[in-house]
C-alpha cells in the first residue's frame, strides 16, 4: 500500500507527481477518489484477522489505512527516492512521531540551532520533560555536530535551508557523521521539497515534510509525512498507527492535487524569488538579504550543488529593527500578512514576534532572528507588482 508501483520506474518526477501512487476503486475514476469513511469492511471473519494481524494488504480503520492517504504515501515516496511515506497530521506531528519513535529517556539529539521555532521547542521543552536532552549547533559547521555526539547520542536532526536564514547545510557530510556514531540522521526538506532537494540521495535516513506549505502550495490544508526506508518507516507507522497522529482522508486528497502542480510551482516562485532577492539586496532600507540563489550567500556554492534552485523563500533585514520591519508588514497591499509559507500568494511575516516568538530571546539572538528580520515566502503573483508592494514600505 506505500510503495511506489513497479511501472512508475524510469518515470521523470514532473510525471511522477501527477501519476504515482493512484488508488482507484471498482468504478475506475481517472481523478483520485476521495474515501471518507472510518472503517471497512470484510468478507469473512478470517479475512478480518489476517488484515488487522498484517498478513496481507488491505484497509481496515482510518487512522492508520486508508486509500486516499496511501495514494498520497505513494506519490510523495516516489518523489523523494524514498522507498515508504507515512503521512501525519501536521509537520510537527510528523517530527514528534519521528522522535518518540526513536528516542528515550537518556537518549541524546545534536540538532540544527536553526529551526522552526515550534521544533525548538519540541526539543527544548517537550522531549526534555521526558528526559531527552539536545544539543544544539551551528548547521553549516560540519565539525561542530561531530565535538556534539556523545555516547548517548541517537538522533542528528537538521532543517536545511533554514527558517527564517535559509542557512544552507552541508547534508551528505552531517550524515556521514551521523553514520559513523550510528546515529540517524532526519532532515526537514520543507523549504526546499523534492523538487529542489533529495536528502534521502544525500545520505538521509529520514526526510520530514510540512506537506502544509509547498506540497500544498495553496494553502489549504494541514499534513505531513516522513520518508524513509521501509524498515524505518514501519516504526514510524506503528506509533502513528498507536498514537493516531493520523493524516484525514480530505487533507490527503487535497494534498494529492496540490503534488499535481508543484514542480510547475517552485520553478517560478523560486525565479520570482531570485528576482526580488537581488532587488532587495540593492536597496538602500535594506541591511541583509539571505537567499542560497545569491552569490552573497555564504553557502551559496553548496545551495547550488544540492539543491535545483535557491528556493522561494527570501529573508532580509531592514534598517531601523522592529519598527521598520512592522513599517513593511503594515503597509504591503497584495502581499498576505500571515506566518504561513508554501502558498500560491506570497506572504510576509516578522519573525522574532510571530514564529520564533515562544523561544526564548537567547534563542532568537543566537539563531540570528534579530528585530529587523522580515521572510517573505513569494508566491506566484507577478514579481513587479510584489516588487511595488515591498517598495512602499521600505521608502
Amino acid at each position: 500500500m506505500t510503495h511506489p508501483q513497479s511501472d512508475e520506474a524510469g518515470l521523470h518526477p514532473e510525471t511522477l507527481a501527477i501519476r504515482a501512487g493512484r488508488e482507484t476503486s471498482q468504478y475506475r475514476e481517472h481523478s483520485q477518489s476521495l474515501q471518507l469513511t472510518s472503517s471497512f469492511t470484510f468478507d469473512t471473519a478470517e479475512e478480518a484477522a489476517a488484515l488487522f494481524a498484517g498478513q496481507v494488504e488491505g484497509y481496515t480503520y482510518s487512522r492508520f489505512t486508508n486509500p486516499t492517504v496511501s495514494a498520497f504515501q505513494q506519490r510523495l515516496a516516489a518523489l523523494e527516492g524514498g522507498e515508504r511515506a507515512i503521512a501525519t497530521s501536521s509537520g510537527m506531528a510528523a517530527i514528534q512521531a519521528v522522535m518518540l519513535t526513536f528516542l528515550k529517556t537518556g537518549d541524546h539529539v545534536v540538532s540544527s540551532r536553526s529551526l522552526f521555532g515550534s521544533t525548538t521547542n519540541l526539543l527544548s521543552g517537550v522531549l526534555a520533560r521526558f528526559g531527552v536532552e539536545t544539543t544544539f549547533v551551528d548547521p553549516t559547521d560540519t565539525a561542530a555536530w561531530a565535538d556534539a555526539v556523545r555516547p548517548t547520542t541517537r538522533l542528528f536532526f537538521l532543517e536545511t535551508p533554514s527558517n527564517p536564514l535559509t542557512e544552507v547545510a552541508d547534508i551528505a557530510a552531517i550524515a556521514q557523521v551521523a553514520h559513523a556514531h550510528d546515529c540517524l540522521m532526519v532532515v526537514d526538506n520543507c523549504f526546499c521539497s523534492p523538487a529542489l532537494q533529495q536528502p534521502l540521495a544525500l545520505g538521509a535516513d529520514l526526510v520530514v515534510h510540512s506537506a502544509t506549505k509547498y506540497l500544498d502550495g495553496h494553502g489549504r490544508v494541514l499534513g505531513g509525512a516522513v520518508v524513509g526506508a521501509d524498515r524505518l518507516v514501519e516504526q514510524v507507522y506503528l506509533h502513528v498507527r498507536t498514537a493516531g497522529p493520523t493524516m484525514a482522508a480530505f487533507n490527503a486528497w487535497v494534498l494529492l492535487s496540490g503534488l499535481e502542480t508543484l514542480y510547475l510551482r517552485m520553478e517560478r516562485q523560486c525565479a520570482s524569488a531570485a528576482r526580488l532577492a537581488a532587488w532587495l539586496e540593492a536597496h538602500p532600507s535594506v541591511e541583509r538579504v539571505y537567499y542560497p540563489g545569491l552569490p552573497s550567500h555564504p553557502q551559496h556554492v553548496l545551495a547550488m550543488r544540492q539543491q535545483k534552485a535557491g528556493g522561494a523563500v527570501v529573508s532580509f533585514v531592514v534598517k531601523g529593527g522592529r519598527e521598520a520591519a512592522w513599517r513593511v508588514v503594515d503597509t504591503v497591499q497584495v502581499i498576505s500578512r500571515t506566518a504561513n509559507l508554501g502558498d500560491v500568494k506570497s506572504t510576509i511575516t516578522h519573525p522574532a514576534s510571530t514564529t520564533h516568538a515562544r523561544i526564548t530571546p537567547e534563542a532568537r539572538q543566537a539563531a540570528g532572528i534579530v528585530e529587523g528580520l522580515l521572510r517573505l515566502a513569494v508566491g506566484l503573483e507577478h514579481p513587479d507588482d510584489l516588487q511595488h508592494d515591498l517598495a512602499a514600505g521600505l521608502g
